[in-house]
């Protein structure tokens, strides 16, 4: 069964710390924070995703590649579009199954106004609302990194008896160029929620 995604964009190309201008992120409020992670409450949102082959670690820059050149202009009717962050991807592991990345789109467009993508492997796809659980962390992007995290999160979520919508999923907030140790990085998990 393929993994749920949610968001969110892309910022692989983005180096160094702080970007020069503001990169639009999905909007969110907090409705509650735990010792080991946060519940955010996610608006509706639109995303640009692709399924690549999973192997020898190279499916995060083949799925950057096509969702960047849709973005910058390979779309009817050729419009450059800015990056938004994070990148978010199936988690980090290597099966030989298809992994799903995806973009989030800028706020501005609506599935109606959105440049259509040339590249059929290109899906758009309108997520609604939701309630997400993450937990953040710095580092770099392996595996091991991830699975220690999403560990801590579903055995905090399991202990505070929180069901999972989703299986976790990874977002990334910095380009390949930001030294590890200052990198945002996130395991997110979508969850059935009741108001409490």
């Amino acid at each position: 069964m393929k993994r749920l995604l949610i968001s969110i964009v892309a910022m692989f190309g983005i180096a160094g710390g702080a970007p020069a201008m503001a990169i639009e992120e999905p909007r969110f409020e907090v409705i509650h924070v735990a010792n080991n992670y946060e519940i955010r409450r996610y608006e509706p949102f639109i995303v640009a995703e692709v399924d690549v082959p999973d192997d020898a670690g190279n499916a995060g820059n083949r799925a950057f590649r096509i969702l960047a050149d849709y973005i910058f202009g390979n779309n009817e009717p050729g419009e450059k579009m800015r990056m938004t962050a994070p990148v978010v991807s199936d988690a980090p592991r290597r099966d030989g199954g298809l992994a799903t990345y995806a973009f989030v789109m800028e706020s501005r467009y609506s599935i109606d106004t959105l440049p259509a993508p040339v590249d059929p492997r290109i899906r758009i796809v309108q997520k609604p609302a939701q309630i997400v659980a993450a937990r953040s962390y710095s580092g770099r992007w392996t595996e091991d990194n991830f699975l220690r995290h999403e560990v801590s999160l579903v055995s905090a979520l399991t202990i505070d008896g929180l069901a999972m919508r989703s299986e976790p999923f990874l977002a990334r907030y910095n380009g390949p160029f930001t030294p590890w140790f200052l990198r945002r990085n996130e395991v997110l998990v979508e969850l059935e929620w009741q108001a409490r």
